[in-house]
């Protein structure tokens, strides 16, 4: 609880990832990837739940084993490719509250795929939201202006080129960029009227938190050992072994 709030924690982990053979319990650092969520939530003592969503019973088992809880499995219908994350967090919540017969405040998602959170990260997060009233935030990452959205180009059907936003004809020099960011998935955190009244993530007020750090989005074993150096480096800079 913090500042009153009871807080739920969800971890989305499906298993049917496609570009790595059950993503969420692939080996970093010689631990299943959802364990690395189980560690950092750990060390957030103003949780008051934190569950898996997932619809694989071998992610449900590392996932307890992680010091999570898997109190249900995903119903076959949030089970595809293209349920959204509204429809994971509302049937966590809802579930959740139904099965503990308690009403919570406020949930943060962890995904798996952001391993280089930290602790630090989502409590600043959540402090965010609770003291300053948004009913949203996301974590970001600043977006290199090489790959400015007006920088973006397109290819149809015949190779030929175009503009993907047409106000990019008009972009002369970085200097015209205003910045821009994209979400790193370190954590997301939203008020229980967003995902239940408003029905969205990211609500009418929603507020963005920029991280400096490098952040990676795991989709590839290539991200896999990009993810581990990362970790081996911070790792050696706090004087840790691996």
């Amino acid at each position: 609880m913090l500042s009153g709030r009871r807080i739920l924690v969800v971890v989305p982990a499906r298993g049917g990832s496609k570009g790595v053979r059950l993503k969420n319990i692939h080996p970093l650092l010689g631990r299943p990837l959802v364990a690395h969520v189980g560690e950092v939530v750990r060390q957030l003592p103003y949780v008051d739940k934190a569950v898996v969503s997932t619809d694989h019973p071998l992610i449900m088992q590392a996932a307890r084993e992680a010091g999570l809880e898997a109190p249900f499995l995903r119903p076959e219908a949030l089970s595809g490719d293209l349920i959204g994350d509204l429809d994971v967090l509302t049937h966590a919540l809802t579930e959740t509250e139904r099965l503990d017969d308690v009403t919570l405040d406020v949930v943060i998602m962890l995904q798996p795929t952001s391993p280089l959170r930290t602790p630090a990260h989502v409590t600043a997060a959540v402090t965010k939201l609770v003291e300053e009233g948004w009913d949203a935030v996301w974590t970001l990452s600043p977006t290199d202006l090489k790959y400015h959205p007006l920088k973006q180009l397109t290819l149809d059907g015949d190779g030929r080129m175009d503009y993907h936003d047409r106000r990019g004809a008009s972009v002369i020099a970085r200097q015209q960029l205003q910045p821009s960011y994209h979400r790193n998935g370190a954590a997301y955190v939203f008020t229980r009227p967003c995902l239940l009244n408003q029905k969205t993530i990211k609500g009418a007020r929603t507020a963005g938190m920029v991280l400096e750090e490098p952040m990676i989005s795991i989709d590839t074993l290539e991200d896999f050992e990009r993810a581990e150096q990362a970790l081996r480096h911070r790792e050696g800079k706090d004087g840790r072994s691996t």
